[in-house]
This record gives structure tokens, C-alpha cells and sequence, in this order.
């Protein structure tokens, strides 16, 4: 009997005690149907406060295909992502889907990215019809944000989602780029694998509310822009060409009117100019600061994210001495030469020759 692709579903959660429950019982139940995949589902923990722990455990208690990543503190959706697929990755998966847990991201979906992806596309994208019950503010604030993006990096990412398909190639990829400051949604269009694009409409949660914050998401917005464009450096060079040539041209009127004895009543002009250059040089400050931060982030090396293996529950992986060798071959140059996965350097040779 011919062997059924493997799925996994990355699912990251945060304070969904109230719809965790029911949102994966629904959607274990939909994926039930899909009988010619064999799907498992991995729920991210991202240091949630409330009880959402317990009940994604009363989950795996009641199916089998659901297994739990906890993660010691918050460390964000990115954070969160970026764990579920290094252990999706140790299962040895043909693709990986990675979706939110309130519904909103529509498991009939799921069917159609599959067929897509056995069409041979890498990347499967949901993309927003409708932005769902949002407030018309975080309308606006989205519709900017993505315009300035695109503007900045030339990345079309418009009422994009992190609901995509990914095959495991890409998921190689992605989680060997060097970076510790991520944006999910902009780095897997960067990589240029071949994609589609699917519409969905967001519907209401039926239960609990979003937990991102306004500052949250400007935060994010920040790190997603710079992390892409190097342009707002540039603009302050920009500005500060202009204002070199502004001030040639107020100095020569001033020395003009000086030199020909016109009385200078020009107090609150240069009070006004002072106040602006001085707001532009803090702003350009700004700017540099976060670019720097940014360094100081990559340079620290600290990883993305700390497990707490007191709550993670994971099944017991059955590895064929095939996967391990064909993971041998994939990661032994970068093993050997950028100094990751150390241990291959040593076990890899003498499991070579066991295959």
C-alpha cells in the first residue's frame, strides 16, 4: 500500500484557554476527513498566563494526531512559529501549514492548499478578502503599514496572513537563515520559492479576543521595516542634504539684507527652524538607534526562544536510519562549515557508512 504524505499543522497559541478547546476539536474533526493525508497537529505554547495549557492538554488526551510545545515566557508569535516548525521539521514532514487557532484562518482551506502543493507549488498563501470584525483604526493602520512596506522593500505583502502551506524545503530554508529578528510573513516571499495565492473571507471568533496590542503591532510594524529597507537611513541623508541647502539659501538672504541695511526681524523664524532641525535630528537619532538595536539583538546571539519541557508533551519519534542519513547529507556542509549542528561533524561519518 502506497505510503500517505505527512502533514503537520504548526499552531501557535497565546491566552486561548476559552476557544482552544472547541476551535481544535473542530478543526481535528474537519481534518479527519482528509483521508489520503496523515496529519498531526503541533500547538505552540507561547507562555500563555491563563489555563491554556491544561486544556491543550485535555486535548491530547482526547486525540492522538496533537502534540504540545510549551515555551518558558512569552517570546512572541515569530518566536513561537519559528519553534513549531524546528519540530515540525524532526518529524520528517512533506509540507507544513501554519495557522492560528481561533477559526479565523478557515480549515476548508486546507483541501485546496494540499492540491496545490501536490501541483508541484511551494508556498500556499491565504490572503484576506476582508479584515473580519477589525476596527476601522486597525484598518487604516494595516492598509499604511502594508503600503509603506511595499514602498520600502518592494515586497507585496497586501491582507497577506501567516495562514500558508510551506513545503519542507522551504521550511529548511527559512529556518536556516541566519537572522534572530524575524518577520514570518515578509521572509518567505523574500525567498522567491514559486507560490499561489488562495482568498479567504475572516470570519468572527466565536470565542475569546485577539491578543495582540497596539504596541505590539507597531513594534512588529518597526522590525518588519527595517528589518527589510535600509530607506528611513537613507531619508535622513535625504533630509539632511535639504536642510544644507535650505540654510545656504536663508544664509545668503540674511548676509544680502545685512549688507544692504535692511533692519533683521527674524527671531521667531530662526526659534521655528531651530525647533524643526532639531525635531528632525532627534528623529534621525531615533532612526539610527533602531537600526543599532537591531545589531546589538543579532549580535548577542541568544536563542529564539527557551522550552519548557516540564509541560511540552511530544510523541515518541520512530526515526528510519533513511531520514537520518538523508538529514545527515541536507545539513553536514553547514554542520561542517558554519559550526551548527556540531554533532554531525562526529556521528555523521560513522552513520554515513552504517547506510
Amino acid at each position: 500500500m502506497k505510503n500517505k504524505n505527512h502533514l503537520y499543522l504548526v499552531i501557535p497559541v497565546f491566552n486561548e484557554a476559552e476557544g482552544i478547546y472547541p476551535h481544535i476539536s473542530k478543526l481535528v474533526q474537519y481534518i479527519d476527513e482528509i483521508s489520503d493525508w496523515k496529519i498531526d497537529i503541533l500547538l505552540v505554547d507561547d507562555g500563555s498566563k491563563d489555563t491554556t495549557v491544561i486544556e491543550a492538554k485535555r486535548l491530547i488526551k482526547t486525540y492522538d494526531q496533537i502534540e504540545l510545545l510549551c515555551l518558558t515566557r512569552n517570546f512572541g508569535k515569530e518566536a513561537a512559529m519559528f519553534a513549531g516548525l524546528q519540530q515540525a521539521v524532526s518529524n520528517t514532514p512533506d509540507a507544513v501549514i501554519v495557522m492560528d487557532s481561533d477559526l479565523q484562518h478557515p480549515p476548508s482551506l486546507i483541501p485546496k492548499m494540499l492540491n496545490l502543493w501536490k501541483q508541484g507549488i511551494d508556498v500556499v498563501e491565504a490572503y484576506k478578502t476582508t479584515r473580519g470584525d477589525e476596527g476601522k483604526l486597525s484598518h487604516i493602520f494595516a492598509n499604511s503599514f502594508y503600503s509603506l512596506f511595499h514602498f520600502l522593500s518592494k515586497i507585496e505583502l497586501q491582507n497577506h496572513s501567516d495562514f500558508k502551506l510551506l513545503d519542507i524545503k522551504v521550511v529548511h530554508a527559512y529556518l536556516n537563515l541566519p537572522e534572530r529578528e524575524r518577520f514570518f510573513r515578509g521572509l518567505i516571499s523574500w525567498m522567491g520559492f514559486s507560490s499561489a495565492k488562495i482568498p479567504f473571507t475572516v470570519e468572527p471568533r466565536l470565542h475569546g479576543t485577539s491578543s495582540w496590542s497596539i504596541t505590539g503591532l507597531i513594534k512588529l510594524s518597526i522590525t518588519a521595516i527595517t528589518s527589510f529597507s535600509t530607506a528611513p537611513l537613507h531619508i535622513i541623508t535625504g533630509l539632511g542634504i535639504t536642510f544644507i541647502i535650505l540654510s545656504v539659501i536663508t544664509g545668503g538672504i540674511a548676509l544680502y539684507d545685512k549688507f544692504m541695511g535692511i533692519a533683521l526681524s527674524g527671531f521667531t523664524t530662526v526659534i521655528l527652524l531651530l525647533l524643526l532641525i532639531g525635531g528632525f535630528l532627534m528623529l534621525g537619532l531615533g532612526m539610527l538607534g533602531v537600526y543599532v538595536a537591531h545589531i546589538y539583538n543579532e549580535v548577542k546571539q541568544r536563542p529564539h526562544y527557551l522550552l519548557n519541557k516540564k509541560d511540552t508533551i511530544l510523541k515518541e519519534k520512530k526515526v528510519k536510519l533513511r531520514d537520518v542519513f538523508v538529514f545527515y547529507t541536507e545539513c553536514h556542509y553547514l554542520g561542517r562549515h558554519v559550526g551548527l549542528f556540531p554533532w554531525f561533524n562526529e556521528m555523521g561519518s560513522q552513520q554515513k557508512y552504517q547506510c
